[in-house]
């Protein structure tokens, strides 16, 4: 009798309490049968890739669920990630131009320049805060439902929403589900996270006091952007990394040295093809012993107040369900799907962190968007070489489409465009000159291969290359687009007239 009576709730479509309708239930069967949703898609995840996806869905006229464990929506990227990690990026940059004296060759003089870290941590919330309460204001405007709590898929066209105790708090029942469950990091064998002196890249966002010595281990985006936040306000920061060179996979290894050369000059220090074994505390210290990757018998302890472990990360997709569903994980973690983002099951979807392709929030996004398209009918395409990355130091460097590296591997004949900022006059107004933009071009037919460029404003800069190359133009066509003067984009105009024509204008 209560298995029917069970059976008769889960079809309703509003949320009802069991608890009302079968008293004899215990407390903890109450807890874990308490209400049932009907649904189009449901997203599992409220990070880049899951909350667009949600309100896209939405916007397309499907009734959608999103299902996302913590307390505020926006994922890793929000709220300790990209979001907080570029407000301490652009308020250090300030205290260190005003403290380093800079000013002054600007006509500006500044005197008794002090930090106010608590102020620098108080903006930094305030604006995870105000984005991740306006997708809250998204999602209740778009009528995309939030569902506290784990997904863990139970069936091909249901999800269970799991307390922190593992009790249901909801199941829904669902045409389509959509997996957005983003990535974590990457742990150090050996070295255990307290988010205090050993920290992760969350940890290394809310430090309460500027460390003396910081010793960052990796070199790749994340340890060298919060690694220039920390050395700007102070600490004597030192990057351990084990491959030979920085900014990890997919850079250009012009730009890499290039940025490596840059960063050094601001105080930097980097150890290259250096691989750490262990780390211990000592006292009020921490022990970092490293060796050479290539000869293990040159070995060096080094010494620091906090270390920041920033290796990588890994897909996030323990206890999702997925080998209930006979959906098996990769070597990497990461969930396979085909060019419509489908799994096995064809009911499930997968994108962003979690699946093939770089990291990266817009990645996310993009996947997000087209596979609700997708699911709605409409055709699904994303080209992958066209998928931008930016590491925001100062100067900021941006990427798109192939390296030199790269293109020699792939044996494409190609040529090379490039402009320094040195000789831009918007740069050399600003007294930012760090950096070139550097245009890749096939050699027989112009189209633009991959755009590098490391300046000021890359970040903002690299997307007109992306622009360019998603159509196919070639060096030519962006050459003999007027560009507005004096500005900083007149450099990419300038590098694919290189490209092109084989010498630029004003240089």
């Amino acid at each position: 009798m209560q298995a029917n009576l069970w059976n008769l709730v889960t079809t309703n479509v509003r949320p009802i309490c069991v608890k009302r309708v079968i008293p004899s239930l215990t407390a903890t069967q109450q807890c874990r049968y308490s209400s049932t949703l009907e649904a189009d898609v449901v997203v599992i995840g409220g990070g880049p890739g899951g909350y667009v996806a949600s309100i896209k869905a939405a916007q397309l006229g499907m009734k959608t669920v999103c299902v996302e464990k913590d307390e505020t929506l926006g994922g890793t990227c929000l709220n300790v990630g990209c979001i907080p990690s570029k407000s301490l990026l652009n308020n250090s940059h300030f205290y260190h131009v005003a403290h380093s004296g800079e000013l002054q060759n600007r006509g500006t003089i500044v005197q008794n320049v002090q930090l106010n870290l608590d102020k620098l941590m108080e903006q930094k919330r305030n604006v995870v805060k105000a984005l991740t309460g306006g997708i809250a204001g998204l999602f209740k405007k778009n009528k995309v439902e939030w569902v506290k709590g784990h997904g863990k898929i139970v069936g091909p066209n249901q999800v269970n929403a799991l307390k922190p105790d593992g009790s249901v708090s909801s199941t829904i029942n669902t045409k389509n589900i959509v997996i957005a469950t983003g990535s974590e990091v990457m742990p150090f064998p050996g070295i255990e996270i307290d988010e205090k002196q050993v920290v992760s890249s969350t940890g290394a966002l809310s430090l309460g006091q500027v460390p003396k010595r910081l010793i960052v281990i990796g070199a790749g985006v994340i340890g060298l952007e919060l690694g220039s936040v920390w050395q700007r306000l102070g600490a004597k920061v030192t990057a351990v990394e084990f491959m030979s060179s920085i900014g990890g996979m997919g850079i250009d290894g012009e730009v890499s040295q290039t940025l490596q050369k840059i960063l050094a000059k601001q105080g930097l220090d980097f150890k290259l093809g250096t691989k750490v074994t262990t780390a211990k505390k000592t006292g009020s210290e921490i022990v970092v012993s490293v060796e050479n990757a290539k000869d293990p018998s040159k070995k060096e302890n080094l010494a620091c107040d906090v270390l920041l472990v920033c290796i990588g990360r890994r897909p996030y997709t323990n206890n999702l369900g997925l080998e209930d569903m006979g959906i098996e994980r990769d070597e990497k973690g990461r969930i396979p799907v085909n060019n419509r983002f489908q799994t096995v099951v064809p009911s499930i979807f997968a994108i962003g962190d979690c699946i093939h392709g770089p990291m990266l929030a817009h990645k996310a996004e993009d996947e997000g968007v087209i596979t609700v398209e997708g699911i709605a009918g409409g055709a699904v395409h994303i080209d992958y070489n066209c998928v931008p990355s930016v590491i925001y130091t100062h100067p900021e460097v941006g990427w798109v489409g192939k390296t030199e590296e790269d293109l020699k591997k792939e044996g494409i004949d190609y040529k090379i465009g490039k402009f320094p900022h040195l000789a831009n006059s918007r740069a050399k107004t600003n007294l930012d000159t760090d950096g070139f933009v550097k245009v890749l071009a096939d050699k027989n037919t112009d189209k633009i291969l991959g755009v590098h460029m490391i300046g000021s404003v890359a970040g903002e800069l690299i997307n007109a290359a992306v622009l360019a190359m998603e159509y196919g133009a070639s060096a030519e066509d962006v050459a003999r687009t007027c560009h507005a003067h004096p500005t900083c984009a007149e450099a990419f105009k300038e590098a694919n007239l290189a490209a092109y024509f084989g010498k630029p204008i004003n240089f």
